[in-house]
């Protein structure tokens, strides 16, 4: 609480210092495929009541400055380029600096391809064509109930839906989580989340740091060739570089941590720069003030870092030094339990549960000019995520634990990254890469069987590598018509498998308000490494590797869309698409058991003996109307309907764990100028989606045996009831001198709606206990930047 009190005396202490109403905007204008420099590229702030208007210089840079606070729309024009436009926030605390990105025409233009308030439509890779949009960090904060997170402002897109509101994985067209690539300045990174077991894509907390990223793409379905191994969706987040002219600091208190972070030049000679920020877990301030976030009166434990260098040369180009980290521990301890909320961290039943994990990822990258339209990138990277587990059950007649399970695991990955890319014509580009990972695991945990018996799950340790190449080229026929078309080849040394993938995609635009999208592709995704090491026992203490052989998993992407702009702020899209998955794990003996299911609960499932004949199907319909921010306010309102359903070994047709058959999202906000520096928001957000899935509990049988028993031949054929959650943000930023000052508050279900997570037995009451989902949960946060 003394750093809450310094943080406020400080804050009230700064708004004494006067009043700066203006800011610089600055940055860089090149070409989207080439990166040469656009030198006189025109750069005007149009909505301002100056007249500012400036031409980009020999390397392409450009300066405005006195530009009034507030958001500011700049228009880039050049000639042979389309126009474009992008909003920005500017505050006195800050500046802001662009790097923007124009795409040349068939004819003599190319568009321009930024994260734009009117065209977050565009994603920045332009061999997208469809189930993909790019956002802009500003959404993370700006949105309720998104908690500065990439991942639960995903959850407001059409074809997206939370898992629950304890974690931020998130469910792309009925897939499982599992099948989510992250990818961070181009290299692949592990799950970015504290608490974040191994194999997993979420957790409840977040790693990444907002306050470091750029705008970044999110793509739902039929990527293009660039992105492998994975089956469901893709981040392709970007860090942003640092103030290259002058140094910047932030601190900020909310959710996420105590944070600090500082950017600057380290040589203003070459425009060398730094970016670094710190957090630190405040899960323990909001436990003293009385928030119950699921943990009973256990904390978690959490730290992160994240840094990025980029540092120009003359002769070499540009090498860029990036990475981030967390570690995260909490004891979920029995007798601090409560019963009537779901529990975040760990396993259901009477435990107590001593869990932690780390994460890393660190890179070294060179980017290399051969001439005016040819580029290449080379990265080298190192991945780590570790688990430390430890779960005691507690006897219902002595009271006293006994161990029950234990898991000490991490995975090691050495990757090297190379890519080409060629701008061929104004109508052609090509691009191509190849990616080496050589993973370095130990995989050992072990678990008390209902026999007594403590079984060893997985003693596994070694190395194993996966080659991923690929190809595409983007062709233009006219500025109305274009087809990107690539492959992808993965080959998996740990038993020999490999897979091609061809994908395509089609665009036409007859105007500039209208477009229709086609895109198919072949995806394959390797199992989560412990799947492949999991043993049956066979007695005497000796176990085989039954699924040593696993292959890829398979899904097949096909995707059409409409996309309409009903003015320059207003947009309508819809998306209809079917996937069909094959090779899924199932087990070999009947049940209704399939990997596609993994990722709805807390940890992984440890099941031995499968193999690749568990098959399924995805299919649905997805609106989108949404107002870009202008005028004041905005809203978005996103509609998905779809079916997701697969077969196990007993080759019954289920639904999914995921399969939630809808969910309807409506945002929107309002903002406010005061005294022509000072802002008010108010941005409210309600979900209602379909019930969780779930297993029915066999009451019967959970009884006479004294632990929760299943009725699997039942398996995800009811949900709970429906889901509905309403969020509100209200917050109030002030401008003073040199200075920026960003006071909030996030109220989580802001109605208090009591929504089903899950149910369990207890055997002490030989009763079913319905357990809830976070209840009313209001997140202060307060931010500096000067």
């Amino acid at each position: 609480m003394r750093t809450y009190f310094l943080v406020f005396i400080f804050s009230f202490l700064s708004l004494g210092i006067a009043a700066q109403t203006t800011q610089t905007i600055r940055g860089s204008v090149v070409d989207k495929v080439n990166k040469q420099p656009l030198i006189g590229a025109s750069v005007i702030l149009i909505d301002s009541t100056l007249t500012n208007a400036v031409a980009a210089d020999v390397d392409g840079n450009f300066r405005i400055s006195n530009v009034p606070l507030g958001r500011r729309t700049i228009r880039i024009n050049y000639l042979g380029y389309k126009e474009a436009a992008v909003t920005v926030v500017v505050t006195s605390g800050k500046e802001i600096v662009l790097n923007l990105e124009l795409e040349e025409s068939v004819v003599q233009g190319r568009e321009v391809n930024i994260v734009v308030e009117r065209r977050k439509d565009v994603p920045l890779n332009q061999m997208t064509t469809v189930s993909a949009r790019s956002f802009t960090i500003e959404e993370t904060q700006r949105y309720a109930g998104s908690l500065n997170d990439p991942s639960r402002m995903a959850a407001n897109y059409a074809g997206v839906s939370g898992a629950n509101d304890s974690r931020n994985d998130i469910i792309i067209r009925g897939n499982s989580p599992l099948g989510v690539l992250w990818r961070l300045n181009g290299i692949d990174i592990p799950n970015p989340n504290h608490f974040g077991s191994l194999g997993s894509t979420g957790g409840p907390v977040s790693i990444l740091n907002n306050n470091v990223l750029t705008n970044s793409d999110f793509i739902t379905s039929a990527f293009p060739a660039e992105y492998g191994n994975a089956n469901a969706g893709v981040f392709d987040l970007k860090m942003r570089t640092g103030n290259n002219e002058k140094f910047e600091f932030l601190g900020q208190v909310g959710f996420n941590g105590f944070e600090l972070g500082a950017e600057g030049p380290l040589s203003k000679k070459n425009g060398a720069t730094f970016l670094l920020n710190y957090r630190y877990s405040t899960l323990g301030v909001f436990k003293a003030l009385g928030i119950n976030f699921g943990t009973g009166s256990a904390v978690p434990q959490y730290q992160d870092v994240s840094f990025n260098i980029d540092i120009p040369t003359k002769k070499l180009g540009k090498f860029n030094i990036f990475g981030l980290g967390g570690i995260s521990y909490v004891e979920v301890l029995d007798k601090d339990r409560d019963t009537t909320q779901v529990n975040l961290y760990g396993p259901e039943g009477r435990t107590d549960g001593y869990f932690g994990n780390n994460m890393g990822a660190i890179a070294i990258s060179n980017l290399h000019f051969f001439n005016l339209n040819t580029y290449g990138k080379l990265t080298l990277s190192l991945n780590y995520a570790g688990e430390s587990y430890k779960v005691d059950s507690i006897s219902t007649t002595t009271e006293l634990p006994y161990p029950t399970y234990r898991n000490n695991s991490y995975n090691n990955r050495y990757s090297a990254n190379y890519f080409i890319s060629k701008k061929i014509s104004s109508r052609d580009n090509i691009k191509a890469g190849i990616t080496l990972d050589n993973y370095h695991f130990s995989l050992v945990d072990s678990f008390l069987t209902d026999a007594i018996i403590f079984q060893t799950g997985t003693n596994s340790s070694g190395s194993a590598s996966l080659v991923q190449s690929y190809i595409q080229l983007q062709h233009k026929f006219t500025d109305k018509l274009s087809v990107t078309a690539g492959i992808h080849h993965q080959y998996f040394q740990l038993n020999e498998s490999s897979a091609t993938e061809p994908r395509v995609g089609f665009k036409y635009a007859p105007n500039d308000r209208t477009s229709f999208s086609l895109g198919a592709g072949l995806h394959h995704q390797i199992q989560p490494f412990y799947a492949y090491f999991y043993k049956t026992p066979i007695g005497n203490n000796n176990y085989l590797n039954t699924n040593a052989n696993l292959d890829f998993s398979r899904s097949v992407h096909y995707v059409a869309a409409f996309d309409k702009n009903l003015g320059n702020n207003v947009r309508i899209k819809s998306e209809v698409y079917y996937q069909d998955l094959s090779r899924v794990p199932v087990m070999m003996r009947l049940s209704h058991y399939s990997l596609i299911n993994e990722g709805a609960d807390f940890g992984v499932s440890g099941v031995d003996s499968l193999v690749n004949k568990g098959t399924g199907f995805n299919y649905g319909l997805e609106l989108t109307l949404e107002k870009f921010y202008s005028k004041g306010y905005y809203f978005l309102f996103t509609t998905s309907l779809f079916e997701s359903k697969y077969k196990g070994s007993d080759n019954v047709l289920r639904n999914t764990a995921f399969n939630g058959n809808y969910v309807l999202n409506v945002l929107g906000g309002k903002e406010w100028t005061i005294k022509k520096q000072n802002t008010i928001a108010i941005n409210i957000k309600s979900t209602l989606a379909g019930g969780r899935r779930y297993i029915p509990i066999d009451f019967a049988a959970s009884a006479l045996s004294g632990s929760t028993e299943y009725l699997f031949n039942q398996a995800y054929e009811q949900r709970f009831k429906d889901y509905f959650r309403s969020d509100i943000k209200f917050s109030y930023r002030i401008n003073k001198k040199r200075l920026t000052h960003e006071i909030s508050l996030d109220i989580n279900n802001v109605l208090g709606i009591k929504n089903i997570f899950q149910q369990r037995y207890d055997p002490n009451s030989n009763s079913l206990i319905t357990e809830y989902q976070i209840g009313f949960f209001p997140i202060p946060q307060y931010r500096i930047l000067f």
